[in-house]
C-alpha cells in the first residue's frame, strides 16, 4: 500500500490539493500498477513563518519580495517522500 506524504509551505487551496492527490494517485496507479483504493496521500502545509530555506524563513523572504527585495529562489518549498 502506497503512502505518500506531500509538506506544503504555506497554503493550497481545496481544489489544488484534490488535484495533486488525484494526480498522485493516477502516477503510482501508472506506473507502480497500484490499485487506486490502495493510495494513501496526505498533505501537510507548513506556516511559512515556521520554515526556512536558504537561511532565510519563507515568510520573511515573501515579505522581502513584496517590497521590492532580493529574493532567494523559489517561493513555494516541497518535499515529497512515498513509504
Amino acid at each position: 500500500m502506497p503512502f505518500v506524504d506531500i509538506r506544503l509551505a504555506g497554503n493550497a487551496t481545496h481544489e489544488q490539493k484534490a488535484a495533486i492527490v488525484a494526480d498522485v494517485t493516477r502516477s503510482l496507479v501508472e506506473r507502480l500498477g497500484k490499485s487506486p483504493a490502495a493510495v494513501q496521500v496526505v498533505i501537510s502545509e507548513v506556516p511559512t513563518e515556521n520554515y526556512g530555506a536558504g537561511g532565510q524563513l519563507i515568510a520573511d523572504r515573501a515579505a522581502t519580495a513584496q517590497a521590492g527585495g532580493p529574493s532567494i529562489g523559489e517561493d513555494a518549498h516541497v518535499a515529497v517522500t512515498s513509504r
